[in-house]
């Protein structure tokens, strides 16, 4: 059951990452820089799978980690999973995108948008894990 509740939690938190970045997709690939298809106006790395990989194996390892984390810290109700959730990702996960993206001098429109989801991803994996 532990196995299966990672994997849905996973995949949720990758299906709002797919809502999140489709809603705010012409503003994420002007931050970004990623170039655009002219004859279908996404980005030019769209056909490529291994953004999409990784991005399903990372949902994975995150999930996992915080199943680990929620385990020990006796995390098992749906508020504590969601404010756990949210916690992670707006205070461990958004400082170490602010920092790389300061650093590399990336707009902070792009912090904004990909520290938007590590934290309301965070918090869907949270929910989920402690639905079981």
């Amino acid at each position: 059951m532990t196995v299966l509740n990672i994997l849905l939690a996973a995949i949720v938190s990758y299906a709002f990452g797919a809502a999140w970045y489709m809603m705010l997709s012409k503003r994420w690939m002007e931050a970004s820089g990623v170039g655009v298809d002219p004859s279908t106006g996404k980005p030019a790395n769209a056909s490529d799978p291994l953004p999409y990989i990784t991005g399903f194996v990372a949902s994975v390892l995150i999930a996992g980690m915080m199943h680990h984390v929620f385990a020990g810290a006796g995390i098992v109700t749906l508020g504590a999973g969601l404010v756990a959730g949210l916690g992670i990702g707006l205070f461990l996960v958004c400082p170490w995108i602010a920092t790389f993206y300061g650093f590399a001098n990336r707009p902070r429109a792009l912090t904004l948008i990909d520290g938007g989801y590590a934290t309301f991803g965070c918090g869907l994996i949270g929910l989920v894990l402690t639905l079981f």
